[in-house]
């Protein structure tokens, strides 16, 4: 996936940033600055490769199982939703959050992954959600999805007619749900400039869409540009794995830090929540 993206991200600057170019300084520099930004995405490819293979470690299970009473934990979306670049189960996001929220909670957690490695936004509700029996009845669900929605050029519009349509099925099954925000690709050092600029634009303003129909929706919010993204930035060798693209156990670690206290606002373990965090309206926690 991860090569995937870089190819991708070089379509997006292509059909989004250069138009803009080429009406600035003309058609000669615009078709220029095509072949720059080709050539940067073919060697971001070269850089990245696909050393996880496209599918994530199974962690699924019960976490802290002495504690009783188990929370439903479920992981929807994208490879960090998935967790996939930890070498290990524990290491993911959702066993991250499950231990997390089992030691303040003192509650078991069982944790449940349909999230899968290159989702868009429309796949959650098409081909993610069907797997959930309609028994399964989610205490809190978590959603990160996005990313590959700006890697793909997917309008923004779908993108968030597809989340709004997977908060509501979850509401409607009593889930509580946290929705972590699309990243900042201006993290990603492997893509240069101006690749990684327009990157980050788009990611930026799908995020601030995220946001506002997410809590419109009744979800609680997480910026993870905001929360998490600058420890990414300024210690881009500890919290990327070793394909420079997804988190490792420690981005993985961040990560799950940085969710926490929505999780445990959604689930009325908290009254207020931080920085980068915002609980819908109609939250009465």
């Amino acid at each position: 996936m991860a090569s995937e993206n870089a190819r991708w991200l070089g379509r997006i600057a292509v059909g989004a940033g250069v138009a803009g170019a080429v009406g600035a300084v003309g058609a000669a520099a615009g078709a220029g600055l095509v072949v720059v930004l080709k050539r940067q995405a073919a060697q971001a490819r070269a850089i990245i490769g696909k050393p996880f293979g496209e599918v994530a470690l199974d962690a699924d299970r019960v976490y802290k199982k002495r504690f009783g009473d188990p929370i439903e934990l479920l992981m929807v979306g994208d490879s960090i939703a998935a967790g996939l670049g930890a070498s290990d189960p524990k290491g993911t996001l959702g066993a991250r959050l499950a231990k997390g929220l089992a030691k303040r909670t003192e509650r078991s957690v069982r944790l449940t992954t349909v999230a899968e490695v290159g989702s868009e936004t429309w796949m959650v509700p098409e081909r993610q959600l069907p797997r959930l029996l309609p028994s399964y009845l989610p205490d809190v669900v978590v959603v990160i999805v996005g990313g590959n929605d700006v890697t793909h050029r997917i309008p923004v519009a779908e993108s968030i007619g597809a989340l709004v349509e997977v908060i509501e099925d979850l509401r409607e099954r009593g889930a509580e749900v946290v929705v972590g925000t699309c990243p900042d690709l201006s993290a990603l050092r492997p893509l240069p400039q101006p690749l990684r600029t327009l990157g980050s634009r788009a990611s930026r303003q799908l995020a601030a869409a995220q946001a506002e129909a997410a809590l419109e929706a009744g979800a609680y919010v997480v910026s993870l540009a905001s929360a998490v993204g600058p420890f990414f930035v300024t210690n881009p060798d500890e919290m990327f794995s070793v394909d420079r693209f997804h988190p490792s156990e420690l981005g993985y670690k961040r990560t799950a830090q940085a969710l926490m206290p929505s999780l445990l606002a959604a689930l009325g373990y908290a009254d207020e929540v931080p920085f980068g965090h915002q609980a819908p309206a109609d939250s009465q926690h």
